[in-house]
This record gives C-alpha cells, structure tokens and sequence, in this order.
C-alpha cells in the first residue's frame, strides 16, 4: 500500500491546492499536518505507528482508493446509514471522492464504524478519514452532474431518520417488500456459528450494521441488519441454501418484518457495530419489544452452544480470506473441516497465507508491558506460543497465537480496551511467526516462547474453557479456591492490587469458584494479569477468566 495520503489537495491535483480553493470547492484550513491520524483504514499499519496528533472532526471525509467502475450512488451508500449525505465531489482520475455528511456527528460516527470494519467498494478496500476542510462547494465545477442527481436520488429514497445517536436506526423508504433485515436460521447445526462468523460471511455483500443471535425451537437464529436493503438482497441471493462448512451449517434466510434493531449490548450474542460505547452487559441481552414481536421469540437470548461441548464457541475469518460462494453445493467457500477440527478447535482449511496468527499490538504502556502480562491477558482467548516487545520502540509487540482462529478471537476482544492507561491496537501482523532472538543476541528480556507454558487454557481437546469466552468486563470469574480461602481474604489479594472491589459471592454448589465485581474495567483487566495463576496455598493457583454475569 502506498504511503497514508493526507487530503486530495495533497496528492497533486493538477489545478493545484492554491487553484482549487480559489475555485471555491472547499471551504476551510488548508494546512494538511495533521489529517494522517484519523484515517479509518481496517488493518493499515501506518495508523499505529505513535499517538500522532489527530486532526479534527469534519463532517467532510475524503475517501481513497476508489475503484475505477464504482459509480457515485455506491460512495453514497458508504455514508447513507450514518445520516443525510449533503454533497459529493468525486474525482475519478485520482480514484478519491469527498463526501460531506449533513453533520459532524454523523462523519464522526461513519469514521468510528470504518475504523473497526474496514469498508469496501467492489470488493476492494477503500480509506476513509476526516478532511481538514468544512465544506463543499461543487456548483460551479463541470461534471458534477452526476454525482448531484445521484445524491439527490439516494437521499429521497433515504428519507427515513437515520440517526445513530440513539440505540434504533430507523429504516426509510425500503425497496417493495425487501428489508434492511435478515431474519437468518443455521439448519444442522453440527459445529458452532457465532456473531463473529456470522459477520464476516455477510459483510462481504454491504456494511453490516447490527446482528442479534438467539435460539428459537431448538435452531440457531439471528437477526442480521444491512445499511441499505440492496445489501440485504445480494446477500438473501447469494448465500440462501449455502452451507458455511461441508456438508452441515446450512443458511436459510428470508427478508425479516422489522425495519430496525435495537440493540441495548455488545456481547457475544448482539453487536451494534455502529455503537462501541454499549455496554457488554452479562451476556444474555433482553431483546427488544418490536423485534420479539417480529419473530415471537421469548424475552431472553439463550445460548446457542447448550449443546455444542468441545468445539470452539468462536471462530475468526480473517480479512482477505477471500469466502466466495461456491458454484457447486457444499460448504461456503473452502472452509472444510480436517480431522483435527474434532479435536476441539475449527482450523480453516486452505485459507493459505492470509490466516495468520501473529497479532501487532500498539500504544502498550513502555513502563508497564512486559512478556509476561502480555502471555496472561492474551491466554484468555487463545495459547500464545511467542511473545515479542520491539526492542527500540517498546509500545509495541508481536503475539504470536496456537492458530489463526485464536489470534482472530483475541483481536476482536482486546483491540481498544484500556490497559494500564492506554487504550490497546490489535491488528493482524505481516509476520508469519515470532522470531526467537538468535543464540548471544542482547534481547533484554523482550522475547520470550510459551509454547509449552503449563498455564495454556485450550490444549486440552474439549476442554470447558472453549465454552466460556466472553469479552472483557469488570465481572470476574474465580476457579481453584482451596477450602480455607475465604471471601475477606480474597477481597483483600484484589485491593492489594490497587482494586476497589463493589461485589463478590460464592458459587452456592461450588466454593471452589466465585465472581468478584471490581469499580471498573480497566481495573478487571489488570487484576486478571496481576493474579491469574497466583499461588493460594495448598497446592492451589487460583484461575482468573472474564464473566458474562453481574453480581
């Protein structure tokens, strides 16, 4: 990838940036230091590289990259489900647009979203990030015509409130008896689907906002909702009747009654990937009035993995992985299962080199991080078998996990979490593997191998702990208590830590296990890394594991 282009006038239009602005296209600064940081780019390395000063919110965002053959309404539909799309500039010969977003609110949001999701266009990425200027002026410009009857065409067939400042987006005027919504059922169901995999078969059709799974009649459910019905429709044509791996897991799927979902949790079961402020909740989300009335499904979401023991509850598809529908019956794309898959853990077969399972992580704390609570906090969605702090710049690290599934699982769950006072950035590495320093090579510590660490929590085949992943909270879950520990003395190992504990209760059947609830999440994090493994006395280490329950 060519190196992060700051705004449009940067790249050398051939008016020139003094041109353009005497032109009256845009309005605003036009000083470009700062417009690399807030670029919302998917895996783009570069946007980890130091804090840099980011620059400031603008309702106008400029897109790169652009394939040739998209067509202005398919630019729209990147910013249409965020809210009114005010103006367009695209500039084909430079493969870049300008989009301006009726408010910054709005461009806020979009941006936000396409950090977590990177956006494509034809099947290719795109970049998207905040412009230094305020404004569009497009009326004196020629060749404008189209994108102006497109704009004006999409945003009447967008009328409907599209605001996300709530927990509902509100569906316009939809295509004739079409949703924005899919109503998704996995017919046998002989390995586990998840939220995660659900959605990386699906965003390969349109920007996928919302999914919502449950268990209905004893089938795995979801509900799934596009930013435009369109995607919806692509997605009903292409993947209706396929199966997700050979032979099993076969998707059956029809236009859903609602409109809109309204998702109150980010969890494991629900995720509003247009809101990264939700609340992860204890894991089994209420599903709101309107869409229990959609399916007459019962007010709890239950587990679908009630009966799914010894496989794995989550299963990545890393970007790229390229899942194309076959043009024969049998499982969605390649993803057959080898023999080793019964031994607990899906691996994707044939996935070649994009399945990677060396993670980068950025922004760690240097006074702070080190090998070890790397190990620990990453352990709890997968085996790390490597870990490397750079040795010159040391708010970064190379983790390299058991598989790619893992590695997908643990960047899901801890990119932007709050560690020691920095907020974390996990993206896949380009690397293959960690190197081990060489034999007599000064390494300060930085590099250290757990491949055969005895604390792993997945090697066992079929062990519980594939049953119970859950995504960081301040609810903690506490295993191999000795009998003479008791709820003070525990109480106090956490706020020795520098913890404030608010709860904590026994397992009434088990006082081998307890939940603590501690004043925040970041505190849970650091308390998981500073006690899992901590010796009880008696033989016992105690074991430390996020929960999806509240006290």
């Amino acid at each position: 990838m060519d190196g992060i282009v700051t705004d449009l006038i940067a790249v050398g239009l051939k008016r020139g940036s003094d041109e353009l602005l005497s032109a009256g296209v845009v309005n605003g600064p036009s000083t470009m230091s700062n417009s690399t940081a807030a670029t919302a780019n998917g895996n783009d390395t570069k946007k980890f590289k130091g804090d840099g000063s980011p620059s400031a919110p603008s309702r106008v965002l400029h897109i790169r990259k652009i394939p040739n053959e998209v067509s202005e309404a398919e630019v729209l539909s990147l910013g249409l489900p965020f809210g009114k799309v005010t103006n367009l500039l695209m500039l084909k010969g430079k493969n870049q647009a300008f989009l301006e977003m009726a408010s910054e609110e709005a461009a806020v949001t979009m941006v936000n979203y396409y950090t977590t999701v990177t956006p494509h266009l034809r099947n290719q990425p795109i970049y998207i990030q905040y412009s230094n200027h305020r404004e569009l002026k497009t009326d004196n410009l020629p060749n404008q015509a189209r994108a102006q009857a497109a704009l004006q065409a999409v945003n009447a067939m967008h009328t409907g409130n599209m605001s996300l400042t709530g927990s509902t987006v509100n569906e316009g005027a939809l295509l004739a008896g079409q949703s924005s919504v899919l109503r998704i059922i996995v017919e046998n169901l002989f390995y586990p689907v998840t939220l995660e995999v659900l959605h990386q078969i699906f965003t390969k059709y349109g920007t996928v906002l919302k999914i919502i799974t449950f268990t209905k009649n004893n089938q795995f459910q979801a509900l799934l909702q596009y930013a435009d019905p369109m995607h919806a429709h692509h997605a009903k044509l292409a993947l209706d009747g396929q199966n997700i791996y050979n032979a099993c897991c076969t998707l059956r799927i029809e236009f859903s009654k609602l409109t809109s979902l309204n998702v109150k949790y980010n969890n494991d079961k629900s995720r509003d990937f247009t809101r990264l402020d939700l609340p992860s909740g204890d894991g089994q989300p209420t599903i709101d009035p309107s869409v229990a009335a959609g399916f007459g499904a019962p007010g709890i979401i239950s587990n679908p993995y009630g009966g799914a023991a010894g496989f794995a509850p989550a299963i990545g598809f890393p970007h790229g992985a390229g899942l194309s529908v076959q043009p024969v019956p049998g499982g969605l794309g390649h993803l057959g299962l080898p023999p080793g898959a019964l031994g607990g853990r899906l691996a994707m077969h044939g996935m070649g080199p994009t399945a990677n399972s060396v993670l980068l992580v950025s922004n760690l704390n240097p006074e702070k991080v080190s090998p070890h609570w790397l190990f620990i906090l990453f352990g709890v969605y997968g085996d790390v078998h490597r870990v490397k702090i750079l040795f010159n710049k040391k708010e970064n690290a190379l983790i390299q996990m058991a598989d790619a599934n893992q590695a997908q699982l643990a960047m899901s769950h801890l990119n932007g979490q709050k560690v020691y006072g920095r907020v974390l950035r996990v993206t896949l590495s380009k690397h293959q593997i960690v190197q081990l320093p060489r034999e007599g090579q000064e390494d300060q510590g930085l590099t250290k191998d757990y491949s055969s660490s005895p604390l792993h929590r997945f090697k066992k085949p079929g062990s519980k702990n594939f049953q119970n992943i859950f995504p960081p909270s301040s609810t903690l879950h506490l295993s191999n208590i000795p009998p003479s520990i008791t709820e003070e003395d525990l109480k106090n190992l956490f706020e020795s830590t520098g913890s404030s504990v608010k709860a904590f209760k026994f397992f009434l059947k088990d006082r081998k296990m307890a939940l603590i609830q501690l004043s925040s999440l970041e505190e849970a994090i650091q308390a998981l890394i500073d006690l899992h493994n901590h010796d009880l006395g008696e033989n016992h280490h105690l074991r430390v594991s996020f929960s999806k329950s509240t006290i």
